[in-house]
């Protein structure tokens, strides 16, 4: 590999790591804001955003570049198109950690209802899935992303769980239909983030393999 492109790999593997931490702080805060309902917390995360949203178009430009000026192939190809991939994934993971905040503030003047579902295990996964993508993307390795891939199931049965819940509560309890409605959004919101550390394991398993496995059934053991 030509000493320019592997100084430029290396300057997009920081870059998009540095993205990954801006992220996963992004989630982590948003979640406790919810727990806390931490109206604080949770109006410094929507006005942090934009520094996460600057970082992913400067990823973006010097992917761009890095391909316009080295024309890279193989490995460095998918590497800078899975970076390309996997930068617009965490800007949207940003996006949907301010959406939890903007739940977190309005539950926070609301009455705290129980309705049996533990939001702290399904926030706890879901950090522990985008983490595990993350490594995956610095170490290539396949087979971590594979394990992030069959958690994805997991997730979406809690999710289904949480609609089921928040549908008996509403029948049962239709004055604090408001607050059901916006812990309902923040766990959609939980789920979808799982959703887009799925799309990065993949792309870690495009990247590795040059294998695209997206929409295909069995693929994750």
């Amino acid at each position: 590999m030509p000493v320019h492109l592997l100084r430029e790999i290396e300057h997009l593997k920081k870059d998009i790591l540095t993205v990954g931490a801006m992220a996963e702080q992004s989630v982590r805060k948003a979640t406790q804001a919810m727990q806390d309902r931490d109206e604080v917390l949770a109006g410094q995360i929507i006005e942090q955003d934009i520094q996460l949203d600057n970082m992913e178009v400067e990823v973006e430009e010097a992917c761009l570049k890095t391909l316009a000026l080295h024309q890279p192939v193989a490995i460095d190809l998918r590497f800078i198109i899975a970076v390309l991939k996997i930068n617009n994934d965490l800007e949207r993971v940003g996006d949907l950690a301010v959406n939890i905040a903007e739940r977190a503030i309005f539950v926070s003047h609301l009455p705290v209802i129980d309705i049996g579902f533990d939001y702290t295990v399904m926030a706890t996964k879901v950090q522990a899935m985008l983490k595990q993508a993350l490594d995956a993307l610095v170490n290539f390795d396949a087979g971590s992303a594979r394990r992030v891939c069959a958690l994805d199931d997991e997730i979406d049965a809690l999710n289904l769980e949480m609609y089921g819940l928040v549908q008996d509560a509403v029948k049962r309890r239709p004055e604090h239909a408001e607050t059901l409605i916006h812990m309902l959004s923040a766990v959609r919101h939980l789920e979808r983030i799982a959703d887009h550390a799925t799309n990065i394991a993949e792309d870690v398993i495009y990247m590795t393999e040059g294998r695209i496995i997206r929409h295909k059934a069995g693929q994750y053991p």
